[in-house]
C-alpha cells in the first residue's frame, strides 16, 4: 500500500541523449532506481549514437527559466545535478538561477558532472576553463573524471588525483571526487582508483581525503556512467547521507551496474542503474591512512558473528557507583566511559574498575584512556573515530587488549574493519541524549544494510536504543546493542537489564 512519505528532490539540469544512455535518461533511471524523483530541465537536445556526436541543439533559457519557476513552489530541490552545459548564454543564465535558489532553498547542494566530450567522441561543450570559474563557486560537489580535472585546473597529466582535486576546490567548489575509471596510469592493473577530497579554506590542514578501490570492470556497456555517477551521488545526498558515505554508496551503485556485462566488449551499450547496492562484493576497498595501517587481528572476544552465545546486552556506564551495581547481574560486557575528571582520581577510578571487573569475570571496556586502560590491565579499550588517529593502535595491540571501535556509515565501517578490531560499533540508530550526531543518525533500514557488509567481526549497534525500540533492532541480526539512559535514567534500573535480556533471549 503507498504510504504518504515524501521522496527527496532531484532537479537535473543535462542535455538529452537520443541514444538512451546518458545525460537525461541516465539520471531518470538513476533516480528512479535509487527511490528519489526527478524533475528534467533539458539544456539541450542531442543527436547521437554509439558511434559519434552528430549536433548539439541548445534549449533557449528562456523555456528554461520558465521550467525553473513552474517547478520551484511545486517541487523544491534538495539536490541539484548539473551535466551538459550547451553555450555561454545558459551559463550566465544558470549561475545567476543558482545564486538565486541557494537563497530561496535551504541546505540545498548543488553537484556538477563537467560534461566536456563525449564517451564515443565529440565535444558536447564549447565552453572554456576560464567562462567555467563563475559556475564552480556556487558548486558544492564536483565530479570529474581524470582527464576533464585536467583539463579544468591546467596541470600536468604528472600530478597527482590529491593535487588535481586541491586544485579545482581552489577555484571555488566546496569538494571534489575524481573518478579514476579512466586513469590511464593503471589500465593495465585489476583496478581503479577514485579520489574525494573536502576542502576546508580557512584551515587546508584540516580538509578531508577520501579513497576508494574498486575492482576494475571490463566491459563496454558503460555508456552513461559518469552521469549515472553523479546522479546516484545527488540521489544519496538527498537522503541524508554525509559525502563519505555518498561517495562509497556510489561507487558501490556503479560497481554493482558495470558488473552486469562484464567481459562484454563487443557492443557499446548504456550503464545498467541496478537499484539499492546491498552486496559487499560490489562496495569499494577504503585506503586507510598510513599511519592507521594494521594486518594482524586485534584480540578476540572468544565469539563471532557466526556464534550461537552472542555479546547480547552492553551498558554505557559512567561511574564506579553504576559499575558496582550492574555487575552482579552477570552481563557479559560492560563499558566504563568517564569524562572531565582530573588525572588522578580518572587513573584510580580505572583501577578500581579493572579490579571489580575481574572478580565478576566481566569483559570491562575502557573508553578512550587507552594509555590507562593498557597501564592497569582492562580487558579492553573503546575508541571514537576522533581518537584513532592519536591512539598507538600498535602499541594497544602488542599489549593484548580489544578493541572497540565505533562508526558511523559505511564509509568508517568500511575502514574501521581493515583494522580487525575485536568489535564494531555502529551508531547513532536513533537520537540520542548524551550525544549531538546531526546528520549521522542511521536508523534501522541503513543498521541492516551495514551488517550485510559485515565480516566475522561481532557488530554492536547503539543510540537511542530503548527498550520500545530495542526489539527492531535485535531483530536486525546484531551481536549486541548497547545502552546509556535506558538503563541509567531507568526507574528500576535492575529491572530494565532484566527486561533487555529477556528479550534478546527470546
Amino acid at each position: 500500500m503507498p504510504t504518504s512519505k515524501k521522496k527527496p528532490v532531484l532537479w537535473t539540469i543535462s542535455g538529452s541523449d537520443c541514444s538512451g544512455g546518458a545525460g537525461i535518461a541516465a539520471d531518470i533511471k538513476t533516480g528512479f532506481s535509487l527511490a528519489v524523483e526527478v524533475c528534467t530541465l533539458i539544456t539541450a537536445n542531442t543527436v547521437q549514437n554509439s558511434q559519434q556526436v552528430l549536433s548539439i541543439n541548445p534549449v533557449n533559457i528562456d523555456v528554461l527559466q520558465q521550467q525553473v519557476d513552474a517547478l520551484l513552489p511545486d517541487k523544491p530541490p534538495n539536490v541539484i545535478k548539473i551535466g551538459q552545459v550547451a553555450n555561454s548564454y545558459q551559463l550566465n543564465w544558470l549561475s545567476l538561477t543558482l545564486i538565486k535558489l541557494k537563497q530561496q532553498v535551504a541546505d540545498l547542494t548543488v553537484i556538477y558532472d563537467p560534461v566536456g566530450q563525449a564517451s564515443v567522441g565529440g565535444y558536447l561543450s564549447s565552453l572554456t576553463r576560464a567562462e567555467l570559474l563563475s559556475l564552480l563557486t556556487l558548486v558544492d560537489i564536483i565530479t570529474p573524471n581524470l582527464q576533464e580535472a585536467r583539463t579544468l585546473t591546467g596541470l600536468s597529466s604528472q600530478a597527482s588525483e590529491q593535487a588535481l582535486a586541491t586544485a579545482i576546490c581552489q577555484l571555488g567548489a566546496k569538494a571534489c571526487i575524481i573518478k579514476g575509471g579512466h586513469s590511464q596510469k593503471h589500465t593495465c592493473d585489476d583496478y581503479c582508483l577514485d579520489t574525494g577530497f573536502h576542502y576546508i579554506p580557512q584551515a587546508t590542514e584540516h580538509s578531508i581525503s577520501y579513497r576508494l578501490s574498486s575492482h576494475r570492470y571490463h566491459t563496454s556497456h558503460s555508456h552513461g556512467g559518469g552521469c549515472s555517477f553523479a546522479s546516484a551521488l545527488g540521489a544519496f545526498i538527498s537522503q541524508g547521507y554525509l559525502l563519505r558515505d555518498a561517495f562509497t554508496l556510489t561507487k558501490a551503485f556503479i560497481n554493482q551496474g558495470l558488473s552486469v556485462y562484464q567481459g562484454e566488449e563487443s557492443y557499446y551499450g548504456a550503464f545498467e542503474q541496478q537499484g539499492w547496492p546491498r552486496e559487499a562484493e560490489y562496495f569499494p576497498k577504503v585506503i586507510p591512512d598510513a599511519e592507521t595501517k594494521l594486518t594482524a587481528p586485534f584480540a578476540s572476544l572468544g565469539t563471532g558473528r557466526q556464534d550461537d552465545k552472542k555479546l547480547g546486552l552492553y551498558p554505557v556506564i559512567d561511574s564506579l557507583a553504576w559499575l558496582e551495581r550492574l555487575l552482579p547481574l552477570g552481563l557479559e560486557i560492560i563499558q566504563l566511559r568517564i569524562k572531565n575528571t582530573d588525572p588522578a582520581t580518572l587513573e584510580q577510578i580505572i583501577i578500581d574498575a579493572v579490579k571489580l571487573a575481574r572478580s565478576y569475570n566481566t569483559r570491562l571496556f575502557i573508553n578512550d584512556h587507552w594509555q590507562l586502560a593498557i597501564k592497569h590491565g582492562a580487558y579492553g579499550v573503546h575508541l571514537g573515530q576522533e581518537d584513532l588517529h592519536s591512539a598507538n593502535l600498535a602499541q594497544i595491540q602488542e599489549s593484548g587488549l580489544r578493541l572497540g571501535i565505533s562508526t558511523h556509515g559505511c564509509y568508517e565501517f568500511l575502514r574501521a574493519q581493515q583494522l580487525k578490531p575485536s568489535y564494531l560499533a555502529i551508531g547513532a540508530i536513533f537520537a540520542t541524549q548524551t550525544k549531538d550526531m546531526t546528520g549521522q543518525i542511521q536508523g534501522l533500514d541503513n543498521l541492516s544494510r551495514l551488517l550485510a557488509l559485515a565480516t566475522d567481526i561481532p557488530v554492536v549497534a547503539i543510540g537511542g536504543i530503548n527498550l520500545e525500540r530495542a526489539a527492531k533492532v535485535w531483530q536486525t541480526g546484531v551481536d549486541s546493542m548497547a545502552v546509556v539512559t535506558a538503563i541509567t535514567l531507568a526507574a528500576e534500573p535492575e529491572q530494565a537489564v532484566n527486561r533487555f535480556r529477556q528479550l534478546m533471549a527470546g
